[in-house]
């Protein structure tokens, strides 16, 4: 079974421009990435990076069936504009049941009461260019640096299959 990796954005444009490049390298390394965004009327910026698509109110809105994902990943505005996305994200860290929970964006390092790392991905060239597509597809400045930064609950130290979050130094 491949490691799965959920994404949870206001938009499309918030997961490309804070971790598409991120996510594009998880994809290639063979996890199932999925977004799930409050937005989701335009789906090919992440279709672009390989990553699936879903709306984020129905998700939240559902019961949890199936396997957990591995890792989560949270636009921290996201976070600190939807109550239920905080609530979620602050009982995932109290139960530990995911390998890896990662924010990015202003506020990524809100208090929930456990260590946070900040950590950078090394985007591959490969990722720099589909990303770089994205950009475009979003109509947004196609610069992209070939670092991008987090903040990383990693809840249980080792297990992780990929390790392509690496201390700041």
């Amino acid at each position: 079974m491949r490691p799965h990796l959920v994404a949870l954005a206001p938009t499309a444009a918030a997961v490309v421009q804070g971790a598409g490049g991120w996510l594009f390298d998880r994809v290639m390394a063979g996890w199932d990435v999925t977004a799930l965004v409050a937005d989701h009327t335009e789906s090919r910026p992440l279709q672009i990076l390989g990553v699936r698509v879903a709306d984020l109110a129905s998700c939240l809105n559902a019961s949890h069936r199936g396997p957990l994902p591995q890792a989560i990943a949270v636009d921290a505005a996201l976070c600190s504009m939807d109550a239920r996305v905080h609530d979620r994200l602050s009982r995932v860290l109290e139960q530990g049941q995911h390998e890896e929970v990662t924010l990015w964006g202003d506020g990524s390092t809100a208090d929930f009461g456990r260590p946070v790392d900040s950590v950078l991905h090394h985007l591959s060239y490969a990722a720099q260019a589909f990303k770089a597509q994205a950009l475009v597809a979003i109509a947004a400045a196609t610069t992209v640096h070939p670092d991008e930064m987090f903040h990383s609950y990693e809840l249980h130290p080792g297990c992780r299959e990929i390790r392509d979050l690496v201390p700041m130094p």
